[in-house]
């Protein structure tokens, strides 16, 4: 784990923190993109993990690309355009998926301005909290690029085709009143609040069975590409596994007792 990326667990939550601030916290370096993986990669294979924060240090949640790497061809954007295709698909494309495939829901806590891929790793994330000063930019065009990490297929589903077309279209910014009217956050608080508002939330989470969580983050992913049909033959199938789980049992029998349940992951 590098520390450009910051990975500490309090509880049953893990809060993830951009840590390059000097260069606004771009996401496009290989070692950043590296770190990311990792850490989703810790977050599934740990059990005590039931809730994670994603955010950044500074002023900014992530600028996106490395502009100076973009001029120099270095990095990601170096060499032909094959060469560069296989950059992305081992560099920020790998950040997409195992990002999107995280098990636990994750919270993105926008400190600041998320531009390009920076904005589209909100998308990524379950839950959006912004900070009075974040600002939001789908900004690709203004580069002359487009949006080499999935944003056509994030934030369409977060903001409706309209808007995320607007968004793509002109590359410009939208600020934090703006993305929660359009449903791309679903809170905006003062920035002294944010991380503590991040993680009251997350706390709520963390509250619930650690399994049945992980399972209802899946079944919602999938709903979003698959047939009713196919969904309910999953969630009927997730649903067997948890009436055998102690969890179940000591839910309901906390709610008949009145009582705080204590989940322990079996």
């Amino acid at each position: 784990m590098t520390d450009k990326l910051l990975y500490e667990q309090h509880g049953h939550v893990v809060t993830l923190t951009f840590n390059v601030p000097e260069n606004r916290n771009v996401m496009t370096d290989a070692d950043m993109c590296a770190a990311l993986v990792t850490a989703m990669r810790r977050i599934n294979d740990d059990q005590s993990v039931r809730c994670a924060i994603l955010t950044g240090a500074g002023k900014a949640f992530s600028a996106g690309g490395n502009l100076k790497h973009m001029k120099e061809k270095k990095s990601i954007f170096g060499g032909d355009a094959v060469t560069a295709k296989d950059g992305y698909r081992t560099g920020i494309q790998s950040v997409t998926r195992a990002v999107w495939d995280c098990e636990v829901p994750i919270i993105a806590a926008v400190n600041g301005p998320a531009y390009g891929a920076g904005c589209d790793t909100t998308c990524m994330c379950d839950i959006r909290i912004a900070s009075t000063r974040a600002v939001f930019a789908e900004n690709f065009v203004k580069v002359g690029i487009i949006s080499g990490d999935g944003g056509a297929w994030l934030l369409p589903r977060q903001i409706g085709l309209s808007r995320a077309a607007e968004m793509t279209f002109t590359g410009e910014p939208i600020d934090a009143s703006t993305a929660l009217e359009w449903g791309l956050v679903s809170k905006v608080v003062e920035p002294e609040e944010l991380l503590a508002e991040a993680n009251r939330l997350a706390e709520r989470i963390s509250a619930n069975p650690p399994r049945q969580l992980r399972m209802a983050k899946r079944l919602l992913r999938e709903g979003l590409n698959t047939k009713l049909d196919s969904l309910l033959e999953l969630a009927a199938a997730y649903q067997g596994a948890c009436h055998q789980t102690a969890d179940h049992t000591e839910a309901v029998d906390a709610l008949l007792e009145k009582r705080v349940p204590v989940f322990t992951g079996r």
